[in-house]
């Protein structure tokens, strides 16, 4: 006897299709839709809401609005000095002794500057690692806010360039020449913003409260100040630390001559400006900017970018590059200048670079 066999009619058939696809739309159709609603969101729609600025897809930013607010932020800082300074109420005290054993000032102007300065970048690049030489009280938060406007100056003159947010740190000093700010002695006061890529500084801005002049400068981009152009290098002039001034007087008379001016100053921002062609009546000028101790990376790095985007220099007084991760503080000393044959100079300070580490 043959074997017996099962046959489906069409309808049957038909009916058994229709099943299966309603058993597949029931277990992906979830997974459709979220996929669905995702593109979507990641999309958006003409005229619907964009990706925030200071911060791109893939976690960049976009150095030239990192310049842009870092300026913004000088200014603020600053204006929270001035007023502070005015109203003659600094609240000054002692927060620590430097490693010469002379005692670090902290006032009312230090605390609002940083307070200011640090919520205006946090809120515009929140990816972004922050130092600043004041600390954050997070119970005294700011809502500071910056209004996605970039100067024209800075429009002119830099083109969008975007890096890894991971690769960026920023430094800030919101008070740079606080001994000096409690004296009275304005003019060495300045408000400083770094950005370093990769320990690199690139972004430097000092700003001088007390006469709204404010500088910037972008490696390998622009910057709204200058060089110097014409030096006497039979009468060079060499600005230091006022506190300093004794230590670096006779070994730089002994490396550039008898007739070598020394110019004590107050404030690492002010000190590199002298470097530069700054119209400001109360600016002196410099050929060489010389720091023979240990000195915070806050009040150089500024600076460093400022004349590495004009071509200067700042290292070591050994001629290394100054890297701007890890610690906080540059244990070799410095030597700064622009214009120059820097490692000549380098090869006159021997006997300098002795005393940095003390």
């Amino acid at each position: 006897m043959a074997p017996m066999g099962i046959r489906l009619s069409p309808l049957g058939m038909a009916v058994f299709c229709l099943l299966g696809l309603g058993v597949l739309y029931h277990l992906y159709s979830g997974f459709l839709a979220g996929r669905f609603a995702f593109f979507m969101l990641s999309e958006p729609a003409a005229g619907g809401p964009e990706t925030p600025h200071g911060s791109a897809p893939g976690g960049a930013v976009d150095l030239r609005e990192l310049l842009a607010v870092s300026v913004l932020a000088a200014v603020r800082g600053g204006e929270e000095v001035k007023r502070v300074r005015e109203g003659n109420v600094l609240n000054a005290k002692a927060k620590g002794k430097t490693r010469e054993g002379a005692e670090e000032q902290l006032t009312t102007g230090d605390l609002l500057s940083n307070r200011r300065m640090f919520y205006l970048l946090k809120g515009a690049f929140p990816a972004v690692q922050i130092n600043s030489e004041e600390r954050v009280d997070t119970a005294d938060q700011e809502t500071v806010s910056w209004d996605h406007s970039i100067p024209e100056d800075i429009k002119q003159k830099i083109q969008p360039k975007e890096v890894p947010a991971e690769s960026v740190t920023v430094w800030i000093d919101p008070l740079d020449a606080t001994q000096e700010y409690t004296e009275d002695l304005r003019q060495y006061v300045t408000t400083m913003v770094c950005v370093a890529v990769n320990g690199k500084p690139v972004i430097g801005v000092i700003h001088k409260p007390f006469s709204s002049y404010t500088a910037w400068a972008m490696v390998d981009g622009g910057s709204n100040v200058k060089a110097r152009s014409s030096y006497n290098e039979k009468t060079p002039r060499i600005i230091v630390s006022r506190s300093h001034a004794g230590k670096v007087e006779q070994v730089a008379r002994q490396t550039f001559g008898n007739k070598t001016v020394i110019i004590p100053a107050g404030g690492a921002g002010y000190k590199v400006l002298a470097l530069l062609d700054v119209p400001e009546k109360n600016q002196e000028k410099a050929d060489v900017y010389i720091h023979v101790t240990y000195i915070k990376k806050w009040d150089i790095c500024a600076g460093n970018a400022v004349l590495r985007a004009l071509g200067g220099h700042m290292t070591t007084l050994t001629g290394e590059e100054i890297s701007y991760t890890g610690s906080d503080g540059n244990e070799g000393g410095l030597i700064a200048s622009i214009n120059m044959n820097h490692k000549a100079l380098i090869e006159k300070l021997p006997d300098l670079e002795k005393t940095s580490h003390k």
